[in-house]
Protein backbone atom coordinates (compact mmCIF):
# COMPACT_ATOMS: atom_id res chain seq x y z
CA UNK A 1 0.00 0.00 0.00
CA UNK A 2 2.83 2.41 0.88
CA UNK A 3 4.50 1.71 -2.46
CA UNK A 4 1.21 2.41 -4.26
CA UNK A 5 0.76 5.74 -2.43
CA UNK A 6 4.36 6.71 -3.21
CA UNK A 7 3.92 5.81 -6.88
CA UNK A 8 0.71 7.85 -7.09
CA UNK A 9 2.39 10.80 -5.35
CA UNK A 10 5.31 10.70 -7.79
CA UNK A 11 2.90 10.49 -10.75
CA UNK A 12 0.85 13.44 -9.51
CA UNK A 13 3.99 15.52 -8.93
CA UNK A 14 5.24 14.68 -12.42
CA UNK A 15 1.92 15.72 -13.91
CA UNK A 16 1.90 18.93 -11.88
CA UNK A 17 5.41 19.86 -13.03
CA UNK A 18 4.36 19.48 -16.65
CA UNK A 19 0.73 20.63 -16.68
CA UNK A 20 1.07 24.38 -16.37
CA UNK A 21 0.55 26.61 -19.41
CA UNK A 22 2.70 29.70 -19.00
CA UNK A 23 1.75 32.99 -20.64
CA UNK A 24 4.34 35.33 -22.05
CA UNK A 25 3.87 39.04 -21.37
CA UNK A 26 5.84 42.26 -21.72
CA UNK A 27 7.84 42.83 -18.55
CA UNK A 28 9.04 46.34 -19.39
CA UNK A 29 9.22 48.68 -22.37
CA UNK A 30 11.24 47.21 -25.26
CA UNK A 31 14.92 48.07 -25.29
CA UNK A 32 15.75 51.17 -27.35
CA UNK A 33 17.39 48.85 -29.88
CA UNK A 34 17.49 45.10 -30.49
CA UNK A 35 20.28 43.15 -28.79
CA UNK A 36 21.22 39.49 -28.42
CA UNK A 37 23.90 37.51 -26.58
CA UNK A 38 23.85 40.27 -23.94
CA UNK A 39 24.77 39.85 -20.28
CA UNK A 40 21.75 40.56 -18.05
CA UNK A 41 21.07 41.00 -14.34
CA UNK A 42 18.33 42.16 -11.99
CA UNK A 43 18.59 43.85 -8.61
CA UNK A 44 15.93 44.14 -5.90
CA UNK A 45 15.88 47.77 -4.76
CA UNK A 46 13.10 47.40 -2.15
CA UNK A 47 9.39 48.18 -1.94
CA UNK A 48 8.70 45.62 -4.66
CA UNK A 49 10.79 47.49 -7.20
CA UNK A 50 13.51 46.01 -9.37
CA UNK A 51 16.27 47.16 -11.67
CA UNK A 52 16.90 45.33 -14.93
CA UNK A 53 20.24 45.79 -16.69
CA UNK A 54 21.60 44.71 -20.09
CA UNK A 55 25.31 44.81 -20.92
CA UNK A 56 27.04 44.56 -24.30
CA UNK A 57 25.89 42.13 -26.98
CA UNK A 58 25.09 41.88 -30.67
CA UNK A 59 23.01 44.25 -32.79
CA UNK A 60 20.56 43.29 -35.57
CA UNK A 61 23.19 43.20 -38.33
CA UNK A 62 24.85 40.19 -36.64
CA UNK A 63 28.35 40.91 -37.99
CA UNK A 64 31.55 41.59 -36.05
CA UNK A 65 30.84 45.30 -36.54
CA UNK A 66 27.52 44.95 -34.71
CA UNK A 67 29.07 43.88 -31.42
CA UNK A 68 29.00 46.61 -28.78
CA UNK A 69 29.49 47.39 -25.09
CA UNK A 70 26.34 49.42 -24.37
CA UNK A 71 24.64 49.43 -20.99
CA UNK A 72 20.87 49.79 -20.61
CA UNK A 73 19.06 50.20 -17.26
CA UNK A 74 15.34 50.08 -16.42
CA UNK A 75 13.63 50.47 -13.05
CA UNK A 76 10.08 49.55 -12.07
CA UNK A 77 7.82 52.43 -13.06
CA UNK A 78 10.12 54.01 -15.63
CA UNK A 79 8.56 54.68 -19.01
CA UNK A 80 11.77 53.88 -20.88
CA UNK A 81 15.26 52.50 -20.54
CA UNK A 82 18.19 54.74 -19.65
CA UNK A 83 21.61 54.35 -21.23
CA UNK A 84 24.55 54.02 -18.87
CA UNK A 85 28.27 54.18 -19.66
CA UNK A 86 29.69 51.53 -21.94
CA UNK A 87 31.18 48.46 -20.28
CA UNK A 88 34.91 49.32 -20.00
CA UNK A 89 37.34 47.55 -22.27
CA UNK A 90 36.98 49.23 -25.62
CA UNK A 91 35.79 46.79 -28.28
CA UNK A 92 32.33 45.28 -28.40
CA UNK A 93 31.85 42.12 -26.43
CA UNK A 94 29.76 38.96 -26.74
CA UNK A 95 28.94 36.13 -24.34
CA UNK A 96 29.72 38.08 -21.17
CA UNK A 97 27.99 37.00 -17.98
CA UNK A 98 26.51 39.21 -15.24
CA UNK A 99 25.42 38.49 -11.68
CA UNK A 100 24.13 40.59 -8.78
CA UNK A 101 25.71 40.23 -5.33
CA UNK A 102 26.22 42.58 -2.40
CA UNK A 103 24.11 45.36 -3.92
CA UNK A 104 26.19 45.58 -7.10
CA UNK A 105 26.09 43.93 -10.49
CA UNK A 106 29.27 42.21 -11.61
CA UNK A 107 30.13 41.78 -15.29
CA UNK A 108 32.59 39.06 -16.29
CA UNK A 109 34.53 38.33 -19.44
CA UNK A 110 33.06 37.72 -22.84
CA UNK A 111 34.90 37.75 -26.13
CA UNK A 112 35.69 40.20 -28.90
CA UNK A 113 35.35 39.39 -32.60
CA UNK A 114 37.81 40.71 -35.19
CA UNK A 115 36.98 41.38 -38.84
CA UNK A 116 38.64 38.11 -39.85
CA UNK A 117 36.36 36.24 -37.43
CA UNK A 118 39.01 35.50 -34.80
CA UNK A 119 37.78 35.60 -31.21
CA UNK A 120 39.62 36.51 -28.01
CA UNK A 121 38.33 35.85 -24.48
CA UNK A 122 38.57 38.94 -22.26
CA UNK A 123 39.74 38.77 -18.61
CA UNK A 124 37.99 41.90 -17.37
CA UNK A 125 35.76 42.10 -14.32
CA UNK A 126 33.74 45.21 -13.45
CA UNK A 127 31.28 46.14 -10.71
CA UNK A 128 28.37 48.26 -11.91
CA UNK A 129 26.43 50.55 -9.58
CA UNK A 130 23.05 50.92 -11.35
CA UNK A 131 22.01 53.89 -9.21
CA UNK A 132 25.17 55.96 -9.66
CA UNK A 133 25.59 54.55 -13.20
CA UNK A 134 29.31 53.91 -12.67
CA UNK A 135 31.74 51.03 -13.22
CA UNK A 136 34.62 50.05 -10.95
CA UNK A 137 37.31 47.64 -12.08
CA UNK A 138 37.67 44.35 -10.23
CA UNK A 139 40.45 41.74 -10.27
CA UNK A 140 40.77 39.98 -13.61
CA UNK A 141 39.65 36.38 -13.96
CA UNK A 142 42.49 33.88 -13.40
CA UNK A 143 41.37 32.08 -16.56
CA UNK A 144 39.37 34.38 -18.86
CA UNK A 145 36.14 32.70 -19.99
CA UNK A 146 33.11 33.51 -22.08
CA UNK A 147 29.83 31.65 -22.57
CA UNK A 148 30.07 30.45 -18.96
CA UNK A 149 27.32 29.98 -16.36
CA UNK A 150 27.30 32.22 -13.27
CA UNK A 151 25.52 31.44 -9.98
CA UNK A 152 25.48 33.42 -6.72
CA UNK A 153 25.76 31.85 -3.26
CA UNK A 154 24.92 33.69 -0.02
CA UNK A 155 24.77 37.03 -1.87
CA UNK A 156 28.55 37.01 -1.80
CA UNK A 157 30.24 34.28 -3.84
CA UNK A 158 29.90 34.16 -7.62
CA UNK A 159 30.82 30.90 -9.36
CA UNK A 160 31.75 30.87 -13.04
CA UNK A 161 31.14 27.36 -14.31
CA UNK A 162 33.04 26.01 -17.34
CA UNK A 163 32.96 28.11 -20.55
CA UNK A 164 35.29 28.87 -23.44
CA UNK A 165 38.83 30.23 -23.20
CA UNK A 166 40.42 31.41 -26.48
CA UNK A 167 40.95 28.00 -28.13
CA UNK A 168 38.90 25.53 -26.14
CA UNK A 169 36.55 24.77 -23.28
CA UNK A 170 37.63 24.58 -19.64
CA UNK A 171 36.10 22.45 -16.89
CA UNK A 172 36.99 24.97 -14.18
CA UNK A 173 34.72 26.41 -11.52
CA UNK A 174 36.16 29.81 -10.60
CA UNK A 175 34.83 31.34 -7.38
CA UNK A 176 34.88 35.11 -6.88
CA UNK A 177 34.42 36.59 -3.39
CA UNK A 178 32.71 39.96 -3.80
CA UNK A 179 33.72 41.00 -0.26
CA UNK A 180 37.44 40.18 -0.29
CA UNK A 181 37.70 40.67 -4.09
CA UNK A 182 39.65 37.44 -4.36
CA UNK A 183 39.48 34.58 -6.85
CA UNK A 184 39.90 30.94 -5.89
CA UNK A 185 39.34 27.67 -7.71
CA UNK A 186 36.42 25.52 -6.59
CA UNK A 187 35.86 21.82 -7.36
CA UNK A 188 36.00 21.42 -11.16
CA UNK A 189 33.02 20.14 -13.07
CA UNK A 190 32.85 16.35 -13.45
CA UNK A 191 31.98 16.40 -17.13
CA UNK A 192 33.66 17.80 -20.24
CA UNK A 193 34.19 21.53 -20.53
CA UNK A 194 31.34 23.17 -22.41
CA UNK A 195 30.16 26.54 -23.62
CA UNK A 196 26.63 27.81 -24.18
CA UNK A 197 25.30 25.70 -21.31
CA UNK A 198 22.74 27.04 -18.81
CA UNK A 199 22.01 26.67 -15.11
CA UNK A 200 21.01 28.15 -11.79
CA UNK A 201 21.15 27.67 -8.03
CA UNK A 202 18.54 26.89 -5.36
CA UNK A 203 19.90 27.51 -1.85
CA UNK A 204 23.20 25.54 -1.92
CA UNK A 205 22.37 23.37 -4.95
CA UNK A 206 23.65 24.16 -8.45
CA UNK A 207 22.11 22.58 -11.56
CA UNK A 208 23.48 23.08 -15.07
CA UNK A 209 22.83 21.35 -18.38
CA UNK A 210 23.76 20.95 -22.02
CA UNK A 211 26.05 23.23 -24.01
CA UNK A 212 28.64 22.38 -26.64
CA UNK A 213 31.71 20.19 -26.20
CA UNK A 214 34.65 19.63 -28.53
CA UNK A 215 34.56 16.39 -30.51
CA UNK A 216 38.03 15.39 -31.84
CA UNK A 217 38.58 13.17 -34.87
CA UNK A 218 41.46 11.09 -36.17
CA UNK A 219 41.25 12.22 -39.81
CA UNK A 220 39.90 15.79 -39.71
CA UNK A 221 39.54 18.88 -37.58
CA UNK A 222 37.44 18.93 -34.43
CA UNK A 223 33.70 19.54 -34.39
CA UNK A 224 31.46 21.32 -31.93
CA UNK A 225 28.92 18.85 -30.58
CA UNK A 226 25.81 19.45 -28.45
CA UNK A 227 25.79 17.36 -25.27
CA UNK A 228 22.85 16.37 -23.08
CA UNK A 229 24.86 16.20 -19.85
CA UNK A 230 23.23 17.57 -16.69
CA UNK A 231 24.93 17.92 -13.32
CA UNK A 232 23.96 18.84 -9.77
CA UNK A 233 26.47 20.33 -7.35
CA UNK A 234 25.99 20.81 -3.60
CA UNK A 235 28.13 23.54 -2.04
CA UNK A 236 29.79 22.66 1.27
CA UNK A 237 28.56 25.25 3.83
CA UNK A 238 31.81 24.97 5.77
CA UNK A 239 34.05 25.41 2.76
CA UNK A 240 32.32 26.94 -0.24
CA UNK A 241 35.19 25.97 -2.53
CA UNK A 242 34.11 22.35 -2.19
CA UNK A 243 31.24 21.23 -4.44
CA UNK A 244 29.81 17.71 -4.37
CA UNK A 245 29.07 17.15 -8.07
CA UNK A 246 26.60 14.48 -9.15
CA UNK A 247 25.23 13.31 -12.49
CA UNK A 248 21.59 14.04 -13.34
CA UNK A 249 19.42 12.41 -15.98
CA UNK A 250 19.04 14.58 -19.09
CA UNK A 251 16.06 16.88 -19.31
CA UNK A 252 13.16 16.03 -21.67
CA UNK A 253 13.75 16.40 -25.42
CA UNK A 254 17.02 17.28 -27.18
CA UNK A 255 19.84 19.30 -25.59
CA UNK A 256 19.55 23.06 -26.00
CA UNK A 257 22.11 25.78 -26.60
CA UNK A 258 22.07 29.18 -24.85
CA UNK A 259 18.90 28.77 -22.85
CA UNK A 260 17.91 31.42 -20.32
CA UNK A 261 18.13 29.85 -16.86
CA UNK A 262 17.98 30.66 -13.15
CA UNK A 263 17.03 29.17 -9.81
CA UNK A 264 13.67 30.34 -8.46
CA UNK A 265 11.48 28.89 -5.74
CA UNK A 266 12.52 25.26 -5.34
CA UNK A 267 13.39 24.70 -9.02
CA UNK A 268 15.94 25.63 -11.65
CA UNK A 269 14.15 27.00 -14.72
CA UNK A 270 15.29 26.85 -18.36
CA UNK A 271 13.63 28.87 -21.13
CA UNK A 272 14.07 28.78 -24.90
CA UNK A 273 17.46 28.19 -26.47
CA UNK A 274 18.00 26.21 -29.66
CA UNK A 275 18.44 22.52 -30.38
CA UNK A 276 20.96 23.42 -33.10
CA UNK A 277 24.15 25.01 -31.69
CA UNK A 278 25.28 28.01 -33.72
CA UNK A 279 27.86 30.71 -34.27
CA UNK A 280 27.12 34.20 -32.95
CA UNK A 281 25.10 35.08 -36.08
CA UNK A 282 22.48 32.41 -35.38
CA UNK A 283 23.60 30.02 -38.12
CA UNK A 284 24.41 26.53 -36.87
CA UNK A 285 27.87 25.01 -36.89
CA UNK A 286 26.28 22.52 -39.31
CA UNK A 287 25.45 25.35 -41.72
CA UNK A 288 21.72 25.24 -40.99
CA UNK A 289 19.90 28.30 -39.57
CA UNK A 290 18.99 27.73 -35.93
CA UNK A 291 15.47 28.15 -34.58
CA UNK A 292 14.30 28.76 -31.00
CA UNK A 293 12.96 25.79 -29.05
CA UNK A 294 9.43 25.92 -27.67
CA UNK A 295 8.51 25.84 -24.02
CA UNK A 296 10.31 25.82 -20.70
CA UNK A 297 12.00 23.12 -18.64
CA UNK A 298 12.42 22.92 -14.89
CA UNK A 299 14.32 20.72 -12.49
CA UNK A 300 12.50 20.38 -9.17
CA UNK A 301 15.31 20.11 -6.62
CA UNK A 302 13.44 18.50 -3.67
CA UNK A 303 12.02 15.65 -5.76
CA UNK A 304 14.83 15.33 -8.31
CA UNK A 305 12.28 15.40 -11.13
CA UNK A 306 12.17 17.15 -14.49
CA UNK A 307 9.14 19.01 -15.79
CA UNK A 308 8.27 20.59 -19.12
CA UNK A 309 6.01 23.64 -19.47
CA UNK A 310 4.14 24.88 -22.50
CA UNK A 311 4.37 28.60 -23.25
CA UNK A 312 1.76 30.73 -24.99
CA UNK A 313 4.11 33.20 -26.69
CA UNK A 314 7.12 33.75 -28.92
CA UNK A 315 10.04 31.30 -28.53
CA UNK A 316 13.45 32.93 -28.05
CA UNK A 317 17.11 31.89 -28.02
CA UNK A 318 20.64 33.30 -27.63
CA UNK A 319 20.33 34.26 -23.98
CA UNK A 320 22.96 34.84 -21.29
CA UNK A 321 20.63 34.65 -18.29
CA UNK A 322 17.11 34.53 -16.88
CA UNK A 323 16.12 37.20 -14.36
CA UNK A 324 13.85 37.18 -11.32
CA UNK A 325 11.53 40.04 -10.40
CA UNK A 326 8.93 39.08 -7.82
CA UNK A 327 6.89 36.17 -9.19
CA UNK A 328 8.11 36.73 -12.74
CA UNK A 329 11.01 35.32 -14.71
CA UNK A 330 12.33 37.67 -17.40
CA UNK A 331 14.36 37.56 -20.61
CA UNK A 332 15.88 40.68 -22.18
CA UNK A 333 16.48 40.65 -25.94
CA UNK A 334 17.74 37.54 -27.71
CA UNK A 335 16.76 36.10 -31.08
CA UNK A 336 13.36 35.00 -32.36
CA UNK A 337 12.53 32.84 -35.37
CA UNK A 338 14.56 33.71 -38.45
CA UNK A 339 17.59 34.61 -36.30
CA UNK A 340 16.04 38.06 -35.84
CA UNK A 341 17.55 40.04 -32.98
CA UNK A 342 14.76 41.40 -30.75
CA UNK A 343 14.33 44.30 -28.32
CA UNK A 344 11.49 42.60 -26.44
CA UNK A 345 11.55 42.11 -22.69
CA UNK A 346 9.43 39.05 -21.93
CA UNK A 347 8.11 37.88 -18.56
CA UNK A 348 6.63 34.60 -17.37
CA UNK A 349 4.65 34.31 -14.15
CA UNK A 350 5.55 31.24 -12.14
CA UNK A 351 3.58 29.78 -9.24
CA UNK A 352 5.58 29.33 -6.06
CA UNK A 353 8.19 31.93 -7.01
CA UNK A 354 8.45 35.21 -5.08
CA UNK A 355 11.09 37.40 -3.50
Amino acid sequence: MKRFVLAVSVLLLSQTLSAQLMTQEQAAPPLPEPVSNNAVASLDVGDGEHLLVSFSGLGPGKTHGDTHSKTWVWRTGWTDWKQGPDVPGGAGRLASIAAAAGGKIWVFGGYSVAEDGSEVSTPWVHAFDPVAMTFDAGPAMPVPVDDAVAVVYEDRFIYLISGWHDYGNVNLVQRFDTKSLRWTQATPTPGPGVFGHAGGIVDDTIVYCDGVAIEPHADRSRDFKAVDNCYLGIIDPDNSRRIDWRVLPPHPDLPRYRMAATGAGDSVWFFGGSENPYNYNGVGYNGEPSVPADGALLYHVPSGMWGKMRINGTPTMDHRGLLRAGDRLITIGGMVDGQIVTSDVFAYRVMGVAD
